[in-house]
């Protein structure tokens, strides 16, 4: 190759990244939807390029919140693409940061939440509103492994029945030493509950958009365990649903980057002073293998977190789309050929429409690389409730037995 068609080559890829070259096309309109951390999220962008500049909208709902927000600071380099989204969310400002590459008539982006959560995001061009394809959520790559272990719920099973026992929800507060304040926690007693009796314990975990009301509220998790109860598919037991936030300020409300540290400080409040007021206050049996730690997204990374951590407590273990608070299971079972012996249960489950999946996926592959007896249910679903509710009536099913 001649000096001049080097140069010559160099110049043209040097014009193709400078502003004002040639540069992807990407004015129009782009469809993404996607889970995180807070639920499935479903976004419209319309983007309008000028040269290197872009400007643009992004129409986005999120829960049961709808937004419409401007996007700022956008720009395309050759086929990369990126922005800002500034959104209130809840009462919070965050600043979303949008990185992508174009191929075709689709960008992969790199969505950075604060300084909190990171997600890759498949973004679909629109052709036209009456030939627009379905939205969809970014690719998950499902193996052979990847499936449900155990047929859905019936229809039903989280509808309230007539004619049937019920047992009853209290809130309580207790004292917490780990936050220097009062907490509180919701109880679920099963039908006739009586102090003559000694019962196992499962404590529930909610994920990062909840508190202590998120199973009963938004899960239904009393009719759920009443219906089995009825059905005589379950042991009677107490369920216990903490706050998992251990802090004496930070709320539901709280910007999410600053949650962080109070859900790490919950392994404390619970293991010395959630357990402790539960045994003191209520019939239960105190021995390992008659407490059971589960939960979902934020609240299954601290279940794989505290119960395989502390093994001497805990002896059924049920991680629900755990969230990217996961420790690797390399670092949460160091000991792997000790497992077996202490485990009475690990469950692993995860929606194959959940863009979660892998860590779910990561974990399940150490554990079966190791020979770790464990469930691995890949269950119907996103990020979201039908998921978790299906998980709450198999894995129960499953405990104190």
């Amino acid at each position: 190759m001649s000096i001049k068609t080097i140069l010559l080559t160099a110049a043209l890829a040097a014009f193709a990244l400078i502003p004002g070259g040639r540069a992807a096309d990407v004015s129009g309109q782009w469809r993404a939807e996607f889970d995180t951390q807070i639920g499935r999220q479903k976004y419209t962008f319309t983007l309008k390029q000028d040269g290197a500049k872009i400007t643009g909208k992004a129409a986005s709902e999120v829960g049961d919140e709808k937004h419409n927000t401007e996007l700022k600071e956008g720009k395309v380099t050759g086929d990369d693409v990126s922005f800002v989204e500034n959104l209130n969310f809840q009462g919070n400002d965050l600043r979303i940061e949008y990185s992508g590459k174009v191929a075709g008539d689709q960008i992969k982006f790199t969505r950075k939440v604060g300084d909190f959560a990171t997600e890759e995001v498949l973004a679909k061009r629109v052709p036209g509103a009456a030939t627009a394809p379905p939205r969809r959520g970014p690719e998950i790559s499902l193996g052979p492994d990847d499936k449900p272990a155990f047929p859905p719920a019936p229809a039903g099973f989280d509808a309230k029945r007539d004619g049937i026992p019920h047992g009853r929800l209290e809130t309580v507060e207790y004292d917490s030493k780990t936050v220097g304040v009062k907490r509180k926690a919701v109880i679920y007693l099963p039908p006739g509950y009586s102090a003559g009796t000694k019962y196992p314990v499962l404590y529930l975990l909610h994920g990062i958009g909840d508190d202590e009301r998120g199973w009963s509220e938004k899960g239904a998790a009393a009719v759920i365990l009443d219906n089995l109860a009825a059905d005589r598919k379950i042991v009677p037991q107490i369920v216990v649903m903490p706050n998992g936030r251990a802090s004496a300020t930070v709320t539901v409300q709280t910007p999410w980057g600053e949650q962080f540290p109070a859900f790490a400080a919950f392994e404390k409040d619970l293991l010395n002073d959630l357990i402790p007021y539960v045994e003191s206050h209520y019939s239960v049996k105190s021995d390992r293998a008659a407490r059971a730690l589960a939960g979902l997204s934020m609240g299954g990374g601290q279940t794989l977190n505290f119960g395989l951590g502390h093994l001497e407590t805990f002896a059924w273990v049920g991680g629900f789309s755990s969230a990217p608070n996961t420790k690797p299971a390399a670092e949460l079972l160091a000991h792997p050929a000790d497992a077996p012996a202490q485990l009475k249960l690990l469950w692993v489950s995860c929606g194959d429409q959940d863009g979660l999946m892998n860590i779910s996926q990561k974990v399940h592959a150490y554990l079966k690389e190791h020979n770790i007896p464990h469930i691995w249910h890949v269950d119907s679903g996103a990020h979201t409730w039908p998921v978790w509710k299906n998980d709450l009536y198999l894995l129960t099913q499953k405990l104190f037995r």
